[in-house]
């Protein structure tokens, strides 16, 4: 992996991927005591910036393959963004979701045209599942974060926010990301190692599922001993990955991870303050950047705010949990 594939991947989603704003509250800044810049990839196609790597992945794929269809493992976003890049081909998407996947994710997967396959985490192996269903179809794996296409894809969020940083006089500063695998914090760090050295990439994880953390602690790739029981169901996954974690190891700065409960007041604040709607999974980053102002370093903070597919019962439970603003 290097710059040079995120900036090809920036020539093939010219025209597709939306570049989402930078956004900015003084009643944000006022909580976390610093500038507080938040880019809402929330407001990207489909929800969350995994459409950018689904996009990046299928167009770098060779057509005659690409014409069999795809097929991804996913519990909501990456399977939103795969079937949304595959409609726009024009090919067959099969995507194999948990059955615990909030619903709001599985309705919007199917509507986008994809052929959804639900499992039972705790009974399926859903490996053996999608390796069977993509030999008998044909389907290329779609891989949601483990794969270079899918890095370069989540990078130019990092090119865009090198840019906006600087039209906003920002050149040295903490810049959280929501990390699951690591595909989103390993392409923004090679990103902003290209176009904004002076920006360090941080990974912010749900606490108790703070693998990378460890992992960067460590100097090791570290497991969760659990698979579910967060509300940031995006970003639960057992380890990170084997391409992503060299890159997170050599330009992140430490991890950080909160509480289901700090994720649920960000998202409040972001509805609040940035009239943005955020899940569980795309709040920790901002619930760092507010709750844990002493973990961050400098006068600003950059904040990737990346997934705002959320069902309803649990965008009621963060709203009622905003309190008295604080």
């Amino acid at each position: 992996m290097t710059f040079d594939d995120i900036a090809a991947a920036a020539l093939r989603l010219k025209g597709h991927a939306r570049v989402t704003p930078l956004l900015t509250s003084p009643f944000l800044d006022r909580i976390a005591g610093r500038r507080v810049l938040v880019k809402a990839e929330a407001l990207q196609k489909t929800g969350s910036f995994k459409y950018r790597g689904a996009r990046s992945a299928l167009s770098a794929m060779d057509p005659a393959t690409r014409r069999h269809g795809v097929i991804a493992y996913s519990s909501g976003n990456h399977a939103q963004g795969v079937a949304q890049a595959a409609a726009e081909f024009g090919v067959p998407a099969v995507i194999v979701m948990p059955k615990d996947a909030p619903e709001v994710k599985v309705a919007n997967t199917r509507a986008l045209g994809a052929e959804v396959i639900l499992y039972d985490r705790a009974l399926d192996d859903r490996d053996s599942l999608g390796a069977t269903l993509a030999a008998e179809r044909g389907l290329t794996l779609v891989k949601p974060f483990d794969d270079p296409m899918v890095i370069a894809g989540q990078g130019t969020t990092g090119l865009e926010i090198a840019d906006q940083a600087a039209a906003e006089g920002v050149t040295r500063a903490d810049v959280l990301v929501c990390c699951g695998g690591g595909g989103l914090t390993s392409g923004i760090a090679l990103a902003l190692e290209g176009r904004a050295p002076g920006l360090r990439a941080r990974p912010v994880e749900p606490r108790d599922f703070d693998d990378v953390a460890r992992s960067l602690a460590s100097g090791r790739i570290e497991r969760n001993e659990r698979n579910g029981g967060s509300l940031c169901d995006a970003i639960v996954t057992p380890a990170p990955g084997q391409l992503t974690f060299p890159i997170m190891a050599r330009l992140c700065g430490p991890g950080l991870a909160v509480s289901d409960d700090e994720a649920l007041r960000a998202m409040a604040a972001a509805f609040a303050r940035l009239r943005i709607v955020l899940e569980p999974g795309g709040a920790v980053a901002l619930a760092a950047a507010l709750y844990r102002p002493d973990e961050v370093e400098g006068d600003a903070v950059i904040v990737v705010a990346s997934g705002g597919n959320v069902d309803w019962t649990v965008f009621r439970r963060a709203v009622d949990s905003w309190g008295d603003g604080s």
